[in-house]
């Protein structure tokens, strides 16, 4: 079962007199760290740990500080949950939106101002917040508009050079109407934060560029309250005050602070808890808010009981990706010297905890630093090592990308690993759904970007990169399992710019790459042959911006309806590629060329239902490829 409390149980809390309002907030915030478990829970993903740290904080702001002319964004934004679990409480968002985080049309992953009231900026990605907080109120002032702008970060976002670059501006302009509050819980991802990249003497370092700075415990609620007001006081000058909280402040054995000595990575930075351990923390929290219910003179929760929803996991032939590349690149690392792995904070994420303990000498940790991180590779490249590079691919390609170029321009050798590619997951948002990969280092002069279809395919991509090419390589992977239907034949080699068929067909022929897509047209090729008499020849190709043109003639052969199939935007995709290799050969012609992939900013929830929703799911291929064929 899953427990969620009623709206009437906040608005008692709310609107009772008798209560001050530190034990409004605390009673507040209990209630909501309990639907927030619930939300999470039920999307089978989210952030408890940094929502938790954080929902103090979000509580008094909004309980007892904002009003109509202030604004209030986290730029972290995987609190989401949190925060949406508070706007809830309160009445600003609707009640029913409780069953819907990361559903189609419901709460996105991350926060996004285009699909959820109240929301005032889009945040995901890290180290954005002052500079958008700078932004709202030059736009106040020039408007004549008063109101102050509060934002909180978070400790490990501070390693993002962003942030101290958008420091000195906010002081030489006298934002005096920016509050920032720092959740300083001391874990970012998985592990410590002075593990990581420390921070050091962070208050220093703040007063250094002339902010007005606080510290204060940020579950201590007098405190905080007096530090947000001594703030309000300042003048000329915008202020911080670093919160130190707790991850997972709430449920004991959430908490950061009861980890083992042992332990070294935190469990519940990401992901859904496991059955016991809901039912261990949902009844901590209902039992505790219960006995201070019971304090002052109110009834019990009214807790509503809502059946667990059965969820369909793959089981047959289910290919892991992450793991075969951690083991891959383990084992390439015992042969070769010279490869050093760069991490940018992602290493459990990005499938690096072997090679680090086999060569912790050639592992290095950057944190949430990618420019930083591509520099340093680049530098080793020079001095004759083979750096691979790795981290989110909506991180990797977008932030450094500069550092990309300037790297390719030196004319070494790098190799760059973007995990979590594509369409899916699609329960973070648009922050992490990266389709726009391919089209940002297409420029990059003399890079090779590939996607592995499976397990197999993914050792053959590193050994290629690493053995094969003197070029830099992108190597793009699906962090999912996924369900595949298909086998790559036994003869099956890596060959630059060619690919495998892995269905015949003689009437359309689709091209793709990678687990998701490929899985799908498989699907729909065997429907369209069983149920419509229809051949749909399947290739893989998993050279994203390499086609060989004479592989490409032969394998279309006499067929003359063609699609290509990206896991991406479709600018920019592997489908112009294939494009633009049709287009500079007379061997085919008379042919029909469908691009597809997605058409837009990619949308939040189920990966069923958002594969669907981009008409990317083996069902909307069926249709799509009759409405084809029957084309003369």
């Amino acid at each position: 079962m899953l427990y969620h409390i009623k709206k009437d149980d906040f608005k008692s809390i709310i609107n009772n007199k008798n209560l001050s309002k530190h034990q409004r907030t605390e009673t507040f915030a209990l209630f909501s760290r309990i639907n927030t478990l619930y939300m999470i829970a039920k999307a089978g993903s989210g952030h408890i740990g940094t929502s938790f740290s954080s929902m103090d904080i979000f509580s008094w702001l909004h309980l007892n500080v904002l009003t109509d002319n202030d604004l209030f964004f986290s730029s972290k934004g995987h609190d989401a949950p949190g925060l949406y679990s508070v706007l809830i409480g309160i009445g600003k968002l609707n009640y029913n939106n409780i069953h819907q985080l990361r559903r189609l049309n419901g709460l996105p992953g991350h926060p996004d101002v285009t699909t959820t009231p109240c929301m005032v900026t889009n945040t995901g990605s890290l180290g954005m917040g002052v500079s958008k907080a700078k932004g709202l109120v030059k736009a106040n002032r020039l408007d004549g508009k008063d109101g102050r702008v509060y934002v909180l970060a978070g400790d490990g976002e501070l390693q993002e050079g962003q942030f101290w670059e958008s420091l000195a501006g906010a002081v030489n302009g006298n934002f005096e109407e920016i509050t920032v509050i720092v959740d300083f819980n001391k874990f970012q991802s998985d592990t410590c934060v002075s593990n990581v990249s420390d921070l050091g003497d962070i208050e220093g370092k703040l007063v250094s560029y002339g902010w007005y700075v606080q510290r204060c415990n940020g579950h201590n609620l007098e405190e905080l309250s007096n530090a947000i007001e001594t703030a309000n006081q300042v003048k000329g000058r915008p202020q911080i005050i670093i919160a130190d909280t707790i991850k997972g402040c709430g449920v004991s054995f959430m908490e950061a602070t009861t980890m083992g000595n042992d332990q070294e990575c935190y469990k519940f930075h990401s992901g859904a808890p496991s059955v016991e351990d809901y039912e261990k923390a949902a009844s901590e929290l209902i039992g505790r808010a219960n006995n201070i219910l019971q304090q002052v003179n109110l009834k019990s929760l009214q807790v509503v009981k809502v059946p667990r929803e059965a969820v369909a996991v793959p089981e047959n032939n289910v290919h892991k990706l992450i793991p075969a590349y951690e083991k891959a690149l383990s084992d390439l690392g015992g042969k070769h010297e010279n490869i050093v792995v760069l991490d940018a904070d992602l290493m459990i994420d990005c499938g690096l905890l072997s090679f680090r303990n086999n060569y912790p000498e050639r592992y290095v940790e950057c944190g949430i630093a990618e420019q930083d991180m591509i520099s340093q590779a680049g530098a080793l490249a020079l001095k004759g090592k083979l750096p691979i590079s790795h981290s989110f691919a909506c991180f990797l390609t977008t932030r450094a990308n500069e550092q990309l170029f300037n790297n390719a321009s030196e004319k070494t050798k790098c190799i760059y690993v973007g995990s979590l590619a594509g369409l899916l997951p699609s329960g973070p948002g648009h922050s992490h759904q990266m389709v726009r990969d391919i089209s940002a280092l297409g420029g990059i002069p003399g890079l090779i970007m590939l996607e592995p279809s499976c397990e197999k395919e993914v050792s053959f991509v590193l050994e290629y990169a690493v053995n094969k090419t003197n070029n830099s390589s992108y190597i793009r992977l699906v962090s999912i399992p996924y369900e595949i239907p298909y086998e790559l034949p036994k003869e099956y080699k890596l060959i630059k710019g060619k690919g495998i068929s892995l269905t015949e067909g003689g009437d359309v022929i689709a091209f793709s790459y990678g687990p998701v897509m490929l899985s799908e047209l498989y699907k729909a090729s065997l429907a369209l042959d069983k149920k419509y008499n229809i051949g749909l020849k399947v290739v893989n190709l998993p050279w994203l911006n390499f086609v060989d043109s004479e592989w490409l003639c032969n394998e279309i052969g006499g067929i003359n309806k063609i699609i290509t199939v990206d896991n991406h935007l479709i600018n920019g995709g592997q489908g112009q590629y294939i494009a633009n290799a049709l287009i500079n050969t007379t061997a085919v012609n008379n042919i029909t060329l469908v691009n597809m992939g997605v058409d837009d900013i990619p949308s939040c929830g189920e990966n069923k239902e958002i594969l669907k929703f981009h008409r990317l799911d083996a069902e909307s291929f069926v249709s799509q490829i009759i409405e084809l064929h029957e084309k003369q």
